[in-house]
């Protein structure tokens, strides 16, 4: 079974298109922390992450600000590609990652093969332009403290309160990254979630939820008093 096999979105092509995709593409695997690419450099192709998890970054003179990540079946550098720039961004391996590597004038033969592929591609740039929205959206609208309950929240799934254990799965300063701050204010906003008995220690990197319905409602910009 080939690399397309493995990404949904590709095993939908023609074989005549995953075939070229199949021969032609580099196999390119990083350890945890490892960088993929840096912003500036040449873009040397279409990565699509097989396995693993990549964040992509921009860099200020402050701060480091999370543009998306992407998972298996998760494109990156088809923008730069496309308009024959540099990388706009840093993309780095937030675990163990296996990617193949796609060169444009490749990928121009794999959508005049089939053209199914340049609808997908498309797909996946409009939900990360409206991922980039709604990230803007978040930071304008709430409190640090509320974004790192939403974040919480969506790793907790609907478990019932004290059995809630949240792998943060990053750390601190990379948390602070994610929802678009410095590693200080993450420190405090953890600190007023505990001490408000939202939540609780479960060892390092892991917190436990032990009130939904309250850090919900922070979550949401509500105060609860």
């Amino acid at each position: 079974m080939g690399w397309t096999a493995t990404v949904p979105w590709l095993a939908e092509l023609n074989p005549a298109a995953r075939s070229l995709l199949e021969s032609r593409a580099s196999r390119r695997a990083f350890r945890a922390g490892a960088v993929l690419f840096i912003a500036g450099t040449r873009a040397a192709g279409v990565w699509f992450v097989v396995s693993g998890r990549v964040t992509v970054t921009r860099v200020t003179a402050d701060r480091v600000h999370v543009i998306h990540g992407e998972g298996p079946g998760g494109t990156l550098g088809e923008v730069p590609v496309f308009l024959g720039r540099g990388y706009l961004a840093t993309a780095s391996a937030e675990t163990d990652v296996e990617c193949r590597l796609v060169p444009r004038a490749v990928l121009e033969r794999a959508l005049a093969l089939d053209p199914g592929l340049a609808v997908r591609l498309m797909e996946r740039l409009a939900l990360r332009v409206q991922g980039l929205v709604e990230r803007l959206d978040a930071l304008a609208g709430h409190t640090v403290t509320a974004r790192l309950a939403r974040f919480l929240l969506d790793r907790s799934g609907p478990s019932r309160p004290g059995e809630s254990v949240v792998a943060i799965g990053m750390t601190q300063t990379a948390l602070a990254a994610e929802l678009g701050t410095v590693r200080e204010v993450i420190v405090r906003s953890l600190r007023v979630l505990r001490r408000s008995g939202l939540i609780g220690s479960a060892g390092r990197g892991k917190v436990v939820v032990l009130d939904h319905e309250r850090l919900t409602m922070i979550a949401n910009g509500v105060s609860t008093g």
